[in-house]
């Protein structure tokens, strides 16, 4: 009779520690990767070594530790070239942007803000319209200017306002609040609305370069609708 006279391990929980080891890896930044690796060899070595002879290891189990091992190396590295794409393309962003410092923006927002006679906004037609219609009202929703821009095609437009009230009126400097409503063939879409800013800075960030366009907010570059 043969007697075993080192420490036994089943082929079952062979294959479990083997398991964990992987799930290990999975979880650890590149930077350990490698480290992580050479753990998993050395406890595949020591579980082999320690293996009841009666009862030895399936070489196919073996073979596909191996095989994951090498899976999930080859997505850790891969991980590591997009996060550095990613963070060149970030870069590359925020340089770009740089330039559109000082330049006006329209971006998504429903407010015109009136100073010595005048105020730009704009707003977006998803289809054209036989006629577009905007209503201007002030801080406490009433009416205060309806103008009406007739057909237009569909796309961004740029609008601009004089001031002037219904009445015929100068009205206050401030902000006002706006709404835009197209028709076609009969039929009433409203329009989207964009309001009027400049580019005061760029704010790099992990997603990609922030616009701060004064006291309209934050904006994304893809959220510019057109560059004034």
């Amino acid at each position: 009779m043969i007697t075993a006279t080192r420490d036994t391990a089943s082929p079952a929980q062979t294959i479990d520690a083997l398991n964990a080891a992987n799930s290990s890896l999975a979880k650890k930044p590149a930077s350990t990767a490698d480290d992580t690796q050479d753990r998993f060899l050395k406890l595949l070595v020591t579980q082999m070594k320690n293996q009841d002879p009666l009862n030895p290891m399936d070489n196919a189990q073996v073979t596909s530790q191996m095989a994951q091992l090498s899976t999930v190396s080859g997505i850790d590295k891969l991980n590591s070239t997009l996060q550095a794409l990613s963070d060149s393309m970030a870069a590359e962003q925020s340089v770009s942007a740089a330039g559109m410092i000082g330049r006006g923006v329209l971006v998504p927002g429903a407010t015109l803000n009136l100073a010595n006679g005048q105020a730009l906004g704009g707003i977006e037609l998803a289809l054209p319209a036989d006629s577009v219609t905007v209503k201007i009202q002030d801080a406490a929703g009433s009416l205060v200017r309806t103008l009406q821009l007739g057909a237009q095609k569909s796309g961004v437009l740029p609008l601009g306002w004089d001031g002037m009230t219904d009445a015929g009126a100068p009205a206050a400097d401030g902000a006002y609040r706006f709404t835009a409503e197209g028709v076609l063939a009969g039929n009433r879409s409203t329009a989207a609305t964009l309001a009027f800013g400049v580019v005061n800075a760029v704010i790099p960030g992990a997603r990609g370069a922030t616009l701060d366009v004064g006291g309209a907010g934050g904006f994304a570059l893809s959220d510019v609708k057109r560059v004034m």
